[in-house]
Order: structure tokens, then sequence, then C-alpha cells
């Protein structure tokens, strides 16, 4: 598939209007593997980690993202046990406040800490 030409200065303001709704909305500029946990049908997985309180809930130096929780953050020595760990409290949370299990999105690498799924 080829892509359209078209005008550039069209094409290169609309770039950076996408940049700039990007850094409004998402921690883009800090220590993350992008988004956590994926949408479940019909649902938004932010709306959910809000709803269960974890917006800037921690372990060690990873924290859910004040900006957009559905975004773990590395404030800069947080291990893959902490960030792990972290993203396992928030899903537990989500689970006893709305009934509903987050799916991981991020493709974890070897043997979950814990043994957990």
């Amino acid at each position: 598939m080829r892509g359209l030409t078209g005008d550039r200065a069209k094409i290169d303001a609309r770039m950076s209007e996408i940049v700039s709704d990007r850094r409004s909305s998402q921690p883009i500029q800090q220590q993350t593997s992008g988004s956590t946990f994926k949408n479940p049908p019909g649902q938004k997985a932010w709306q959910l980690i809000e709803a269960a309180g974890c917006r800037g809930l921690s372990v060690g130096d990873a924290v859910v993202s004040e900006q957009h929780c559905n975004f773990l953050i590395n404030l800069g020595t947080a291990t893959a046990k902490d960030l792990e760990t972290l993203g396992e409290e928030v899903r537990d949370r989500v689970k006893r406040q709305s009934g509903v299990l987050l799916e991981w999105e991020i493709k974890r690498i070897g043997i979950p800490f814990g043994g957990v799924t």
C-alpha cells in the first residue's frame, strides 16, 4: 500500500497537532512502556483504574501516572518487580471495585513475578 501525496504544510501541521495532543494527555516525556492494560470491551482501562482509586499509587519507584492512569512510570530506580507488583495491585483493585479483570497490554518477557499471569 502506498501513501498519498498531499500538501506538506498541512501534513506537518497535522503531525504537530497529534504530537501536541499526545503530550497533553499522556506521560510521553517520562519512562513508561506505554499503555499498560488493554481496554475491556466497551470500557476504558484508565476509567476503571481511576474509579478504583489507583491514580498516583506507587510501589518503590514505580507509580501510576497522575496524567494518564493507564501508564506506569519508572521514576528512576523502579525494578521489574516493582512495576509488576504495582500492575498486579492495580488489577486487584479494579477487579474488587468493578468486577473487571484487566488484561496486560504490555508484553512481559520471562516468568512473571510471583507466577501471576
